[in-house]
């Protein structure tokens, strides 16, 4: 009996998060919220994401898909590596606290997502992304974008913002603060991430449907 009580009050936070995340996700087309990660796991992440470019284990990323795919580093600018099941104790428990995002975001909203996908997104100094959108002209299978941040003392004058563009309404910018997460629309939200004055690290991925 006393562990399941223990369960549920640990739990509460994270559905007051949830809570939190949807309903402005449904007021705004976009949501912001900080501390989303355990500390810990932001530390480990970030150091795992440093290490994997500093062995050069991060490909620059590229643009478009299909036939039109290619680097355009003048477009964008970060180095990426996808995660595995597997690939870390960090990485997997990462994963586990995006599954219960899902399964939040689909009792909510009825999307229908069915997996999420995601990769280490490495910005030097001086890195940005011009403006665009996730979903893609002839794959609408990229429903809701996540951006969750692992840079830690970020202050203002670092820069790097996540600069959100929602129809009819004024610019948001967003820190990349660590354990802060950034969850919008994909087909919907013009955006772009603007250059920093130190390295950027951050986790990037969306919700989707099978097409």
């Amino acid at each position: 009996m006393n562990r399941t009580h223990s369960s549920a009050h640990s739990d509460a936070p994270r559905d007051e998060g949830h809570r939190q995340i949807l309903d402005t996700l449904q007021e705004h087309g976009w949501s912001e919220q900080d501390n989303f990660l355990p500390h810990d796991l932001t530390l480990a992440l970030a150091q795992e994401c440093a290490g994997l470019a500093a062995s050069g284990a991060l490909a620059l990323a590229r643009v478009s898909q299909g036939a039109a795919r290619a680097l355009q580093p003048e477009i964008r600018g970060d180095r990426i590596r996808w995660l595995d099941a597997g690939q870390s104790a960090a990485c997997d428990q990462y994963l586990a606290i995006m599954e219960t995002l899902r399964t939040a975001l689909n009792r909510r909203f009825f999307l229908g997502l069915e997996e999420y996908e995601s990769h280490f997104a490495f910005y030097a100094p001086g890195d940005s992304y011009r403006q665009h959108r996730d979903q893609f002209r002839h794959d609408d299978s990229r429903i809701v974008s996540v951006v969750v941040y692992l840079n830690a003392d970020w202050l203002p004058h670092h820069g790097g913002e996540l600069r959100l563009h929602p129809e009819g309404s004024s610019m948001r910018d967003i820190l990349p603060v660590g354990s802060r997460i950034a969850v919008f629309l994909s087909a919907d939200m013009l955006h772009e991430v603007l250059p920093a004055t130190r390295d950027r690290l951050s986790l990037t991925g969306w919700f989707k449907r099978r097409t």
